[in-house]
C-alpha cells in the first residue's frame, strides 16, 4: 500500500495595521503559536518578513491582514507588498488570506464585551453604566465609521451610553471617559476595537475592560482564515490580485465624468470586464449580527467569512 505524505504545515506571517501598532501587538501570539512565524507593518517589513518565512521551510506562506474592519487599506497594502514575491518560483507557496474581520464582526465582538462586562459593574446589569470604546486614531473615514459601530453595539445592547475615544486623537480617552461621567454615568469600563490594550495608560475611575479578545480565539480566527486560503491556493487562487482591489469603495465618492461609469479587468487569470457606477456610494442595509455568546473560559468562537474578496472573482476551476 503506497503511504502518502502529509502537505506541510502553512507558515503564518499577521499583517499588521494600526490597529495592531503596526503588528507590535500581536507579538504574544508569534510567542504562543508554533506556526505563526512573524507580525510585520505591511509594506517592506511585511515583504521581508515573508521572505524569511519562504526560506524557513518548503511548505506555504499564508500572509494573514489582521484588520477588526477599520483598517481597508490594509489588505491592499499586503497585496501590494506580496505581489512581486508570487512571482517564479514561490509561486503556489504564497496566499493571502480573507481579513482577520469586518466590520460585523466587530460589531459583535465588542457586543459580546459589552455583555461580559454587564451594563453597571460590580451591581449587575443596570441603566448607569457607560462603555467608552477607545481605539487608535487612523483616518477620517476609519474613525468616523467606529462612531456608527458603537451607536449599533449601544442599540442592541444593555449600556446605556457607548462613548467613543482615540487614542492620539479626537476625542481622547480622557476626554471620552469626562463626556460619559457628565451624561450621567456612574461607572465607565473601556473596551478596546483594536488588537491592542483597551487603555495605554491607566485613567482614574475607568475600569480597564481587557482585550477585545483572548489569544486562543485570535489564534482561532488565524487558523480558519489559513485554512481557507490554503483550500484556494489549491486551486490556482492566492488571493493577491483580489487584494490589491479591496481598497475599492472607501474614502471620499467621485466622478468619472459624463456617464459616470468605467469599465476594467482583472488582469491574468480574470479576463472578464466589469463596469462600475461612480458619483456616489448607496448605503445598502448592514446586517447587525445576532449576541455572541462567551463560553466559559472567555473564548469566542471563530466568526465565519462575511463574503469573498470580490464580488467579480471567478470561482476556481476544479
Amino acid at each position: 500500500m503506497t503511504r502518502r505524505h502529509a502537505a506541510p504545515a502553512a507558515i503564518v506571517v499577521l499583517a499588521g495595521g494600526h490597529e495592531s501598532d503596526g503588528g507590535r501587538d500581536l507579538a504574544a501570539l508569534v510567542e504562543r503559536e508554533p506556526t505563526v512565524h512573524a507580525a510585520a507593518a505591511a509594506g517592506r517589513p511585511l515583504a521581508e518578513a515573508v521572505r524569511s518565512a519562504l526560506a524557513a521551510a518548503d511548505g506555504p506562506v499564508c500572509v494573514v491582514p489582521m484588520t477588526l474592519g477599520r483598517d481597508p487599506g490594509l489588505v491592499a497594502d499586503a497585496a501590494r507588498a506580496l505581489r512581486w514575491l508570487a512571482d517564479g518560483e514561490v509561486r503556489g507557496r504564497l496566499a493571502l488570506t480573507e481579513p482577520f474581520g469586518g466590520r460585523d464582526h466587530l460589531v459583535g465582538w465588542l457586543r459580546a464585551a459589552a455583555g461580559a462586562h454587564g451594563a453597571d459593574g460590580a451591581d449587575g446589569p443596570g441603566p448607569g453604566g457607560a462603555l467608552l470604546v477607545t481605539a487608535p486614531a487612523a483616518g477620517p473615514f476609519e474613525d468616523a465609521d467606529l462612531f456608527r459601530t458603537a451607536r449599533l453595539v449601544r442599540q442592541y445592547g444593555r449600556h446605556r451610553w457607548v462613548e467613543v475615544a482615540f487614542a492620539g486623537g479626537d476625542p481622547d480617552p480622557a476626554e471620552g471617559a469626562e463626556r460619559c461621567r457628565l451624561l450621567g454615568a456612574r461607572t465607565v469600563t473601556a473596551v478596546p476595537a483594536s488588537f491592542g490594550p483597551a487603555l495605554r495608560a491607566g485613567l482614574p475611575g475607568v475600569r480597564d475592560g481587557g482585550p477585545l479578545l483572548g489569544p486562543a480565539a485570535i489564534a482561532g480566527v488565524v487558523a480558519a482564515r489559513t485554512a481557507a486560503a490554503l483550500h484556494l491556493l489549491g486551486h490556482g487562487e492566492d488571493g493577491i490580485l483580489a487584494g490589491l482591489h479591496a481598497e475599492h469603495g472607501h474614502g471620499y465618492a467621485h466622478s468619472h465624468g459624463p456617464g459616470g461609469t468605467h469599465t476594467h479587468g482583472h488582469g491574468p487569470g480574470g479576463t472578464h470586464g466589469h463596469t462600475h457606477t461612480h458619483g456616489h456610494r448607496p448605503q445598502a442595509p448592514v446586517p447587525v449580527p445576532a449576541a455572541v455568546p462567551v463560553p466559559s473560559g472567555g473564548r469566542l468562537p471563530a466568526p465565519l467569512p462575511h463574503g469573498h474578496r470580490h464580488a467579480h472573482t471567478q470561482p476556481p476551476q476544479h
